[in-house]
């Protein structure tokens, strides 16, 4: 890359324009440093393309491509001569010239604009997403009017589909966590969690990983079975759909399966996108209002911001007000774990209450957004985008790419972008700290684990209520730190440090919880080791807890072959299934 070259290609949602000063760079640094406020510039609506076509010098190039949003056409206006009197171009094969005087230039590109802005809006109310093409090619290099159904981001986000990747920790392959680690069916004894907890698949799986969940029960009829309709919230775009016709109050405490036959395209385009303009926007009511509470606006946020909050209204941290199960963000008091646990507290929220222990604990729900934030990264103003949404493709065929996964698979697309080590080095970097992560983790679901079940002996020996107050509060604060840095599946690279001092945190208060057990056995006449159960595999923890699970998944297969085609027939009926132009 030479100083002042320009380069002007197509990006995801509008045009991109970038001017470097630099002596050299790919252009995905390029693309990194517009978004950091470095020379350059990324326009990512129509209000931004005018500013553009109006006040920048774009005929350093041949060409300018304008992705029409509202019909899914690229535009272009080929530049083929320009001098000190004259700027000739041709539109959509009409070849045209103008004197060039500054204020004329300056109108004629405001009436072209205007022009184009009428041909793209009028043909079309909105863009129909789809969930399946026919493989009919097409030139998109050459091609004035494209089907949205061919462009690059629908394509790529089609591939979420893909579970090929895994690296040292999860990936894009689904793996049985509590196989993997059956302490944990302790530590949850009581919940849902303790009867399938799968690492998640992309999103093209989002209703079908949640139908097949032993978490989400057997519920033969649309008011039985035990989930609440918020389940559904961050599945699909369904729900913002239905959200335009009642309000959360009554969609969400009905019950799960009263929705099954609305609630059936996987999470897409329409999740993060406004149908007409193709800009960011955040669809779950409860982001915003978790953002007004704080005296903040959606609205307010900037492009850079908006990159990682489309992410956070599903990736964060959530619970269910009272009966209403309205589904909510307790971030009133910030985002550390420390601050929402205090939160919890000053209502007295509890998910559940442990089977074994009695501790009212906190079940936490995937807090990626929170402790991103607390990361190198996210203190630097990188967003989610950068890492797992990378650029790929040069100059006019540049795109983000919605294959959403991992940044391990595309080191050169997502680390290398701004790092100069080799994608060994980088890798190995990341594992390290993975590594240092995973160990202390260990640590605090053995001595977690320990302390449940030292609990009930203590129970059992006819421990009272004042004797294990102590002990109950000193579990429901471990299991909180533990699982706050566990549920959030990137959260040893995104904020190491941070999920390091938390699970520190979790063990010193699960050895606490242990030293205060035995004391309260020692003052009921035990002093002796407490007798540890065999939970070394999956069948035997679930067994120690009492989950018949023969039954539960013949009740879920019966439902899958039962309930689940009357739901898509009754879907397609009813043409709530996306489709195609």
């Amino acid at each position: 890359m030479t100083t002042d070259q320009k380069v002007i290609g197509l990006n995801p949602i509008g045009v991109t324009y970038y001017k470097s000063y630099c002596k050299e760079g790919s252009l995905a640094q390029l693309n990194r440093a517009s978004d950091y406020g470095s020379e350059g510039y990324r326009f990512e609506s129509y209000a931004s393309h005018l500013r553009i076509l109006i006040s920048s010098s774009v005929f350093g190039s041949n060409e300018i491509r304008i992705f029409s949003i509202s019909t899914g056409r690229i535009i272009i206006i080929h530049i083929f001569a320009v001098n000190t009197k004259n700027i000739l171009f041709k539109i959509k094969g009409k070849h045209l010239k103008a004197h060039y005087k500054t204020s004329i230039a300056i109108s004629l590109i405001v009436i072209i604009v205007l022009v184009i802005l009428r041909t793209t809006v009028t043909g079309q109310d909105s863009i129909k997403f789809i969930d399946d093409t026919d493989d009919q090619p097409i030139d998109q290099q050459n091609s004035d009017s494209i089907d949205l159904r061919y462009s690059n981001e629908y394509q790529s986000w089609k591939q979420t589909s893909d579970t090929t990747f895994r690296s040292l920790f999860n990936g894009n392959q689904q793996a049985d966590i509590l196989a993997e680690h059956p302490g944990m069916m302790v530590l949850w004894a009581g919940y849902a969690f303790s009867k399938d907890y799968l690492s998640p698949r992309g999103h093209m799986y989002s209703i079908e990983d949640l139908y097949k969940s032993l978490r989400t029960g057997a519920p033969m009829t649309p008011t039985s079975g035990p989930q609440p309709a918020a389940c559904w919230a961050c599945k699909s775009p369904d729900i913002p759909r239905l959200l335009t016709t009642t309000d959360a109050k009554t969609l969400y405490k009905k019950k799960w399966a009263e929705l099954g036959n609305e609630i059936v395209n996987p999470i897409g385009c329409a999740d993060c996108h406004e149908p007409q303009s193709m800009g960011l926007r955040v669809t779950r009511s409860f982001l915003k209002s978790a953002y007004k509470r704080n005296g903040l606006r959606i609205e307010d946020a900037t492009e850079q911001e908006m990159r990682s909050l489309v992410c956070a209204q599903c990736h964060a941290e959530y619970y269910f007000q009272g009966e209403d199960r309205i589904l909510a963000l307790p971030w009133d008091q910030g985002y550390t774990v420390e601050n929402i646990e205090a939160y919890y507290d000053s209502i007295n929220f509890t998910d559940f209450t442990h089977k074994l222990s009695r501790a009212h604990l906190i079940k936490a729900q995937h807090p990626d957004f929170e402790l991103f934030q607390m990361g190198i990264h996210g203190q630097r103003g990188v967003s989610c985008r950068e890492c797992h949404m990378p650029a790929v493709g040069e100059d006019e065929n540049r795109y983000n790419n919605h294959h959403i996964k991992s940044p391990l698979a595309m080191i050169d697309r997502t680390c290398q972008a701004c790092h100069r080590e080799s994608e060994e080095i980088l890798r190995k970097d990341v594992y390290e700290r993975q590594n240092k992560v995973y160990a202390i983790r260990m640590r605090v679901e053995e001595e977690l684990t320990k302390a449940h079940i030292e609990a009930k002996f203590a129970w059992d020996k006819g421990a009272t209520e004042s004797q294990m107050k102590n002990v109950l509060k000193l579990l429901r604060q471990a299991q909180w730190r533990w699982d706050f840095a566990v549920a959030s599946h990137g959260a040893a690279f995104h904020a190491p440090q941070e999920v390091t001092r938390i699970l520190g945190s979790g063990l010193d208060k699960s050895t606490q919880a242990r030293i205060q057990i035995m004391k309260v056995l020692a003052q009921l006449g035990y002093t002796q080791d407490v007798p540890m159960p065999d939970i070394s595999t999956k069948a035997k923890a679930q067994q120690y807890i009492g989950l018949d699970m023969e039954a539960e998944q013949q009740a879920k297969q019966k439902f899958l072959e039962t309930v689940i085609p009357q739901w898509q027939e009754e879907a397609r009926a009813n043409k709530r299934f996306i489709e195609g132009n």
